[in-house]
């Protein structure tokens, strides 16, 4: 399979398949396709992962496209303004990604749920409780809200990020919530009551545009309902 990604920030990652070869989408995220590509609609690993992946804001069915006879072409855009990122899995090279960032696969990537261990994160993690782990063997192409900033962080090295803003993460990071600080900085400084805090080691992915963010902005200009 071959690639190209195109269309800055209104993206679109194009593949070319070699005959037999086989791409793995949410349903809906496919573009436009030439006519040889055969598709399936399949739970794609039974139904114990297909409602895995739905409890992690995914669909229950995944649909498979494969050329057939010849060489097939077949698009995927990103369904919000921002970028799309091909990320190269294998043994022990699994990322961890937010909800509904993943947008199409090679075939012999799996999905699961990731759930964080730290008690803080799960009562108060929010969009990053529930994430998802992509592993397997091949190439994943994710979804990001915006632009795309990368960091390498060595051991024990930290980030403070605000939630929503984190997409993706290494396998080998570790992720937990934490207060923003004293009552004053809650309630004034307008950055709400928790931050995320990834540790390392590991690189990590963070978004600049999370379209909660937008939609909360975009809100105080709706005229209210009478």
């Amino acid at each position: 399979m071959k690639y190209e990604i195109q269309g800055d920030s209104l993206p679109v990652v194009i593949c070319t398949l070699e005959a037999g070869e086989t791409m793995i989408t949410e349903r809906g995220s496919m573009s436009w396709m030439t006519q040889n590509m055969k598709m399936e609609t399949t739970s794609n690993g039974g139904v114990g992962k297909a409602f895995a992946r739905m409890f992690a804001g995914e669909s229950f069915f995944m649909n498979r496209y494969t050329a057939e006879r010849a060489a097939g072409l077949i698009a995927f855009a990103s369904s919000f303004p921002g970028s799309i990122r091909a990320c190269e899995i294998a043994p022990g090279k699994e990322i961890i990604v937010q909800k509904r960032s993943f947008l199409a696969s090679t075939e012999g990537i799996e999905l699961s749920l990731h759930f964080q261990k730290k008690l803080g994160a799960g009562f108060f993690g929010g969009e990053g409780f529930i994430m998802q782990k992509i592993g397997g063997n091949g190439i994943a192409f994710i979804e990001i809200d915006g632009h795309a900033v990368e960091y390498t962080l060595a051991e024990g090295q930290s980030m403070i990020v605000d939630t929503g803003y984190l997409v993706a993460m290494d396998s080998t990071c570790s992720m937990d919530i934490v207060t923003t600080g004293s009552v004053k900085n809650a309630i004034f400084g307008g950055e709400g009551i928790f931050n995320t805090v990834v540790k390392g080691p590991g690189k990590i992915i963070l978004q600049t545009m999370p379209i909660h963010a937008v939609a909360r902005t975009l809100s105080g200009f709706m005229p209210s309902s009478k």
